[in-house]
C-alpha cells in the first residue's frame, strides 16, 4: 500500500511539475520581471494579436506564481492598431453584446483561467478588448479593458450628423 503511494504521488508530482513548466513555456511572451529575490512570483509580459483582426496587437501583464497550484488573478491589457483593419475584417467579427474569446490561458489546475474577449461597440465604432479572470479573488472577478477605436481605418464609416438650433 505505501509502495503504491509512493508511485501516485510521484507521477502526480511529476503531472505538476510539467504543468508548470509547459505553462511557462509561452511563445507569445516577450517580457518577464522578477518580483524580487525572495519570491517565486514574476510578472509575465505576453503579446495577442488578435486571429480576425490582425491589425490589432494586445500586450498583457500578468502575475505568474512558480510552483504554486494557482497563479493571482490580476491582469492588464492593452492594445493598440498595429496594421491595416478593414471593414471585411469587422464583417467577420461576433457582433453580440458578449463578443467572442479571442485569447484563453489556464492559471491554476483548479479551472481557474485568464480570457480576452473581444466585443465591438457599434455605435462608437470601437474594438474593445476585456482582460478577465474566471474565477472571484478577494471578493471580485478580476479584469482590464482596453479599446482600439476605428477612427482613421479602412473599417470606419463616416456618418453624418445633424445638428438641430
Amino acid at each position: 500500500m505505501l509502495k503504491k503511494i509512493k508511485i501516485y504521488g510521484s507521477i502526480f508530482l511529476l503531472l505538476v511539475s510539467a504543468f508548470f513548466i509547459f505553462n511557462s513555456m509561452s511563445k507569445d511572451e516577450v517580457g518577464d520581471v522578477s518580483l524580487g529575490m525572495f519570491t517565486l512570483k514574476d510578472i509575465k509580459l505576453n503579446t495577442l494579436v488578435d486571429p480576425i483582426v490582425p491589425g490589432v496587437t494586445c500586450h498583457m501583464a500578468s502575475i505568474e506564481a512558480n510552483f504554486s497550484l494557482s497563479d493571482p488573478s490580476d491582469s492588464s491589457i492593452s492594445c493598440r492598431q498595429t496594421g491595416k483593419i478593414t471593414s471585411a475584417m469587422i464583417a467577420q467579427i461576433d457582433k453580440s453584446k458578449s463578443g467572442e474569446v479571442v485569447f484563453k490561458k489556464s492559471k491554476s489546475i483548479f479551472f481557474k483561467s485568464m480570457k480576452v474577449r473581444r466585443i465591438y461597440d457599434a455605435q462608437n465604432q470601437t474594438l474593445m478588448y476585456l482582460s478577465y479572470a474566471t474565477k472571484e479573488t478577494s471578493g471580485s472577478f478580476k479584469h482590464s479593458l482596453s479599446t482600439v477605436p476605428l477612427w482613421g481605418t479602412d473599417a470606419y464609416i463616416e456618418t453624418k450628423i445633424t445638428i438641430k438650433n
